[in-house]
């Protein structure tokens, strides 16, 4: 990912793509799918994973995007930064605002990152893949009309 400036160009990718029922060429066309990360770059590595975006990126350029976007049908809030920033009222963790995601849903769902990094996290939360992935899979099919 890093090489190509592609988001997403890696196995963290693959997963994300296979949770929404999505090959490359959809995921990648920018009238059907945007993708706008928390930080316009990449902060570098810490000790577990990437370190935190910048804290004063968001919110200087993420709101005038997602408002020149228009109408989104609905949000991917992936991983904890994202989680942190769109919904700050979700304060006791990652895994507990994804439990929640009915709360949020139809319009924002909150989801971990896809990483390799989190195949811990999958393997304890086997729920996520059983419950959420398909009910978000068919959201994704509906708004882009497969």
């Amino acid at each position: 990912m890093h090489e190509t400036g592609i988001p997403f160009n890696d196995a963290s990718g693959d997963r994300l793509r296979a949770w929404l029922g999505l090959g490359k060429d959809e995921f990648y066309d920018p009238k059907r799918v945007a993708i706008l990360p928390m930080g316009l770059c990449y902060p570098g590595r810490g000790k577990s994973g990437d370190l935190p975006h910048r804290p004063e990126c968001a919110p200087r350029w993420r709101a005038p995007l997602l408002r020149i976007l228009g109408r989104l049908r609905i949000t991917l809030v992936i991983g904890q930064y994202a989680l942190a920033y769109h919904l700050p009222e979700e304060r006791s963790g990652l895994t507990r605002a994804v439990e929640s995601w009915r709360r949020h849903w139809p319009a924002v769902v909150p989801l971990p990152h896809p990483s390799p990094a989190n195949n811990r996290w999958f393997a304890r939360n086997r729920w996520f893949e059983a419950e959420l992935v398909p009910v978000l899979r068919a959201r994704i099919a509906g708004i882009l009309g497969q």
